[in-house]
């Protein structure tokens, strides 16, 4: 979030949650009182955007240091994805499903 907030493409931690994670406004607010993690699919969502936006900056030709970071933090995001991923089919007894 700080890298948005820094280039003014998010104002609020409220608008991140709702345009960049597609949650409600108050999503962050909530991990934060319940001492937890983003949801896969948040992240995965945020890791999309950046992933489109830097793809597009760089297609431009402007903006060249925000493009890469975007591209980074994307890759960031997908490296955490596999992580809690390859983590939850870990724990899975064989035979499990899952819901």
């Amino acid at each position: 979030m700080e890298t948005l907030v820094a280039h003014n493409l998010v104002s609020s931690e409220r608008e991140f949650s709702r345009d960049w994670l597609g949650r409600s406004e108050s999503y962050m607010r909530g991990l934060r009182f319940h001492n937890k993690q983003p949801s896969v699919s948040s992240i995965a969502v945020c890791a999309s955007k950046l992933q489109h936006y830097g793809e597009r900056l760089a297609q431009t030709g402007m903006h060249e240091e925000l493009s890469k970071r975007f591209i980074q933090l994307s890759e960031a995001c997908h490296r955490y994805i596999n992580a809690e991923s390859t983590a939850s089919w870990l724990m899975m007894k064989p035979g499990q499903a899952t819901d």
